[in-house]
């Protein structure tokens, strides 16, 4: 029987010579190798169960497919999977051992600049350099994939989860990626879209340089160095985002210009909820920021920025600013919800009565002198504050929010990501070697 069915194979093949079809690919030094070569295009090959050897480049349109248990090792040398043909999908794989080589990047997945419209769906992925490298591939879809990078001593010999350079309409969905280095990192790159991602123990989640046009909707970070990195980065909608127990920012904009940073949620102890450095004409709208040692952290000649609708939560410092001239924090009459504000609302409209400052002289001197914390329980302080809050001409410049809301937005935080964040963070456990600048180390 097994004779008839390969003389039937056969006959077929000889019958209708380079039409697409699927073949079925069993563990075998050479086999998944020569199952690539012998391939026509559009064909689909599909890996039953077991190891094969790695590592394999795909030059032509079709179809790789893992049954359960299916896996390729590159046994340390090179990317798992290199793509080198348009409308490649790389699916339900289990996908190793690749090379640790930086420069040309090695990983479990590399997608060339050939590789447009690549599918790469549904894979696990670890023990790689990094995980996916869309390296020039235009219209690239990574999707459903779950990602574990490398936990080398030092993080910055470890590779990204996701790497995407110059890869225009690149979209980066669904996919689960812990350890390594940061989750995302986009790079010279454009019209992008990264949505519904779950980031843990990395550096930053996403890690934005040169990354113009493009959207990060919905994603998860939990227990990393910094949430969301947006540098040198223009018109960039960031919305919907959530970041808990993360290490030093929840939402960074450096050098970000005409950005929407919207409805998204920072928590969990965070020592800056967002840091804005030297970021212009941007909208930061409907966030809430929650219990982080400092709210908003806003410097650097930082200008003509519409911050509105925010909630400002439980910071132990709501606004860290110092500047010489007021900054208006409100827009068209409605400005953001300050919880340690002590106002009323007499007509009802869900504006508080009076205008808040959340620094005073004192904040400044402080700021710019920390030794004179020494002296803050001192009558000496309470006089200067006093003397402020009752006469107008002893103010300095800051924030001012002239029409305070009465509520703020809020956000409900799903049951099973609340149970992700209970655990403790490795950044958390005293490791010191993994500390970093965010901004200086890219």
């Amino acid at each position: 029987m097994r004779l008839v069915a390969v003389l039937i194979a056969v006959l077929g093949w000889f019958v209708s010579p380079g039409l697409a079809g699927t073949v079925t690919v069993a563990p075998g030094q050479g086999a998944l190798v020569a199952a690539i070569v012998a391939a026509t295009e559009g064909s689909e090959i599909v890996l039953l169960p077991g190891r094969h050897d790695g590592p394999v480049t795909i030059d032509k349109p079709l179809t790789l497919t893992g049954q359960t248990g299916a896996m390729i090792d590159a046994g340390g040398t090179g990317s798992v999977v290199l793509v080198d043909a348009p409308d490649v999908t790389i699916r339900g794989l289990h996908l190793t051992g690749s090379g640790r080589v930086h420069e040309p990047i090695d990983a479990g997945v590399k997608l060339t600049s050939k590789a447009r419209g690549a599918r790469v769906l549904n894979n696990v992925l670890t023990g790689n350099l990094v995980g996916v490298d869309i390296h020039g591939a235009r219209d690239a879809l990574v999707q459903g994939n779950r990602i574990e990078g490398l936990r080398l001593a030092r993080m910055n010999d470890r590779g990204n989860g996701i790497y995407v350079w110059n890869a225009p309409g690149a979209e980066v969905i669904d996919n689960e990626i812990r350890y390594g280095r940061d989750g995302i990192f986009s790079n010279v790159s454009q019209r992008n879209v990264y949505r519904g991602n779950l980031f843990r123990d990395l550096r930053f989640a996403v890690h934005y340089m040169y990354t113009n046009d493009s959207v990060i909707e919905g994603n998860i970070s939990i227990g990393n160095h910094l949430g969301f990195a947006l540098m040198y980065s223009d018109r960039i909608v960031a919305r919907d985002n959530i970041s808990i127990n993360d290490r030093d920012h929840g939402v960074m904009l450096n050098y970000t210009k005409q950005s929407d940073i919207f409805a998204n949620l920072v928590t969990g102890g965070t020592e800056k909820c967002t840091f804005i450095y030297n970021s212009h004409k941007n909208l930061i709208a409907e966030n809430s920021f929650v219990g982080c040692e400092i709210g908003v952290h806003f410097t650097a000649g930082s200008e003509r920025n519409t911050i509105t609708g925010n909630a400002f939560v439980g910071n132990r410092t709501q606004v860290k600013y110092v500047g010489t001239t007021d900054v208006e924090w409100s827009h068209e009459g409605r400005g953001n919800f300050w919880s340690d504000h002590p106002a009323f609302d007499l007509d009802g409209d869900a504006r508080a009565d009076s205008a808040y400052r959340p620094n005073d002289l004192m904040d400044h001197i402080l700021w710019s002198q920390p030794a004179a914390k020494l002296l803050l329980g001192t009558p000496a302080v309470q006089l200067v504050r006093w003397s402020q809050s009752q006469f107008p001409a002893a103010r300095t410049g800051g924030v001012v929010d002239s029409h305070p809301l009465t509520v703020g937005p809020r956000r409900a935080i799903p049951e099973t990501i609340e149970q992700m964040a209970r655990a403790v963070p490795l950044w958390a456990k005293g490791r010191t070697d993994d500390d970093t600048d965010p901004l200086i180390s890219h």
